[in-house]
């Protein structure tokens, strides 16, 4: 297994991951040009990849606010989940994130708690009592 940067091609097999972990939403604007954008303005992704049987088998996305680095679209493929790559590719996101000087943070449902257990033991503390708001239409609600 090795741990990459993110290119272009690899696209289609990250939806394909993304569709079968389940974080998948056009929603949320998962889309080639938006990880583009998002990298182009000092985010990283990085993939996790078995090069000899060919499979894209984890991501992680990082993006930079300027004043926090944000871990999204982390996921493992569920047939080598509980084999140590998730904490591999975690370790290695916040090895990158070191080069921001700033804090990292994440989001994760509260029913993950294999996730969960990862983030703590990697130094993730739970941000007081937390909501998240998503407006995924903001021309829609500035029209009514």
């Amino acid at each position: 297994m090795i741990i990459r940067d993110y290119c272009p091609e690899d696209f289609p097999r990250v939806v394909e991951l993304w569709k079968e972990t389940g974080i998948y939403s056009e929603q949320r604007a998962d889309t080639a040009t938006s990880i583009l954008h998002c990298n182009k303005r000092g985010g990283k992704f990085l993939i996790l990849e078995d090069p000899l049987a060919g499979s894209l088998n984890g991501t992680i996305w990082m993006t930079y606010d300027g004043r926090r680095v944000h871990l999204h679209h982390f996921t493992i493929r569920p047939c080598i989940q509980g084999k140590g790559w998730g904490k591999t590719l975690a370790r290695e996101s916040l090895k990158a994130a070191l080069e921001y000087g700033c804090p990292v943070k994440l989001e994760v449902h509260r029913d993950n708690q294999r996730a969960i257990r990862l983030y703590k033991k990697l130094g993730f503390k739970q941000f007081q009592d937390y909501h998240v708001y998503l407006n995924t239409n903001p021309a829609a609600t500035l029209r009514s």
